[in-house]
Formats: structure tokens, sequence, C-alpha cells
């Protein structure tokens, strides 16, 4: 009977345990995922139209992305010079930015495919998935995601387009932005480009 009991409590325990590995997702799950959304949306572009793709698009960005942390690397050692409430409105306004980039960039289909390459772990920890999109009649454009755990979900937080590195760009934009004409103007920038993001 102890035996039979412990093999139950064994059953349960491995059930438990398989359930909860099902609920994460791997570095390269998390990818396929995001890039399968990005494809469906650009089938449906023209229909859905900017305020369609964005919405379709901000739970898929919010589950891949760990856009606190990609803002909070770009601004550097300014974050640590911005109150709460400047940190925050940073991070919702960089949020909706990410978002309405890729609505406007991904907003049309012509038999692109998202193609996988390789899976590389860094010396940090983190792992690199190595992708490609194939554009027909053009030359495909190599893309490398840099992605951290975080806690138990794996998050985006860095996207190589053809070796140009979208943090570095940002980080170069952004900090020069707030040391030279402070925080209202890198909100308002951000803003007047959401603004027209959504009417290209």
């Amino acid at each position: 009977m102890v035996l039979k009991n412990m093999i139950m409590v064994l059953v349960l325990l491995l059930g438990i345990n398989s359930a909860h590995a099902e609920n994460i997702n791997s570095a390269r799950q998390v990818v396929d995922k995001f890039q399968t959304e990005l494809i469906d949306v650009m089938k449906n572009g023209k229909q859905l139209g900017y305020a369609g793709r964005y919405e379709k698009l901000f739970n898929a960005v919010s589950n891949s992305h760990d856009l606190t942390k990609i803002i909070r690397i770009v601004v550097g050692k300014e974050w640590e010079k911005l109150s709460e409430t400047q940190q925050q409105k940073l991070i919702d306004t960089f949020s909706k930015f990410s978002v309405s980039s890729y609505a406007h960039n991904f907003k049309d289909y012509d038999g692109e495919t998202f193609v996988f390459d390789s899976e590389e772990e860094t010396t940090r920890g983190g792992v690199v998935i190595h992708t490609h999109l194939n554009i027909p009649d053009e030359k495909a454009v190599k893309f490398d995601y840099m992605l951290k755990e975080i806690g138990n979900n794996w998050r985006i937080i860095n996207i190589i387009a053809n070796g140009v590195s979208d943090l570095a760009l940002k980080r170069s934009e952004y900090t020069n932005i707030l040391q030279r004409e402070g925080f209202d103007a890198l909100i308002a920038k951000i803003n007047e480009k959401i603004d027209n993001y959504s009417k290209l």
C-alpha cells in the first residue's frame, strides 16, 4: 500500500512538472510565434489598416519583447536621472512606439516567409536566434534576435537586422536627445514618430 501511494505521488508530481514545462516557451518558440503573428498581420494588412494592425500586434509585441528592459538599456545611465513618473511615461511611450513601428513596417504581404537558421547561447546566459526573411525577387533580410530569460519566460531584448543593431541605433539617438534637449523633447520626438507612422 505504501509503495502504491508513493507511485501515485510520483505520477502526480511528474504530471504537475510536465504541465509546468509546457507553459514555458523556449527562446525559439517565442521568436517563431512572434514571426508567425507578424506574417498573419501582413497577410491581412490592407484590410486591417493601421489601427487594426496595431491592435493585433500589441499583445504579440508585449508578449515577446521585454520593452521595459529595452528602454532602460537604450537610455543607459540617463535612466537613473529620471523620476519614477518620467520612467513610467517613457516605458509607456516607447511601448506604443514599438508596436506602431511594427504596424507601419509590416503592412503588406507579397509571399514573404521567415526561416529559422540556427540558435546559439551567449556567454551571459542569453540566446540568439538567427533567422532570415525571404522576400520574393529581393535579397533576404537577416534577423538575429537576442533574448534573455525573465523568470520562466524568454523575451527579446534586441533585434539585429542585416548586422545593424536596433538597440545601438536607438541608444545613440535617445541618449543624445536626453542629454542635449531633455526628457520632454525625447517624449515629443517619439510621439511625433508614432503620429507619422499612423498616417503613412
